[in-house]
């Protein structure tokens, strides 16, 4: 199963356009489309990418803040140099105390956008993968709070279940426009969703 999905992958449209546009991954073009749509991130803006790697979302979020802007990308795993001087990488788990202290440290300032393509790791078991995924939309959820500046804009991609409703009514209450979303680059088999948040209001 694994050697025929590494040659499907290989024959797949959004595979092949990010290997001819230099990017490390095909969920580049994810960001790309839900960039153009609701313009989450905007030139000169600051952002943070928790779950980076491999860093096709860096990528992107580089080209739209441009030589004014800065990204940093958060990882447990170590991704491919990205060389630009308004990028850095923190390697570690984004849901712990001492990361975040790094990412605060590193921007000096509260953050413009959060985004998040990060996935949980999967069970193939529906409900589990549910609670793992809303369990981590949480925690992205709680950083931004932490980070975001009036009026910022969050993206995290999360799973889709009835347990998500509760999330999605409290977050209206946080920011202006809250929408869901699947951008056409996802697989039509996945049940991933995209969360927009747009226009933070701090307490």
């Amino acid at each position: 199963m694994g050697n025929q999905w590494q040659k499907d992958k290989k024959k797949e449209y959004y595979y092949k356009k990010a290997k001819e546009s230099n990017y490390y991954s095909r969920a580049s073009y994810k960001l790309l489309q839900l960039n153009n749509k609701y313009r989450i991130i905007k030139e000169g803006n600051s952002v943070v990418d928790l779950g980076s790697s491999p860093g096709g979302w860096s990528q992107v979020a580089l080209e739209k803040v441009g030589s004014e802007g800065l990204v940093i990308g958060v990882d447990l795993n170590t991704i491919r140099p990205i060389n630009e001087e308004n990028f850095f990488f923190i390697k570690g788990d984004f849901t712990t105390e001492e990361i975040q202290e790094k990412i605060i440290n590193t921007l000096n300032e509260e953050v413009d956008v959060l985004i998040s393509d990060a996935s949980p790791s999967l069970s193939g078991i529906k409900n589990i993968d549910q609670l793992r995924s809303i369990d981590l939309v949480k925690n992205v959820i709680k950083i931004s709070e932490l980070l975001l500046r009036n009026n910022g804009n969050i993206l995290i991609k999360f799973f889709q279940g009835e347990d998500f409703n509760p999330i999605l009514r409290e977050l209206k209450k946080k920011f202006r426009v809250v929408k869901t979303t699947k951008p056409n680059s996802s697989r039509k088999k996945s049940s991933e969703m995209y969360l927009i948040c747009l226009g933070f209001k701090p307490p």
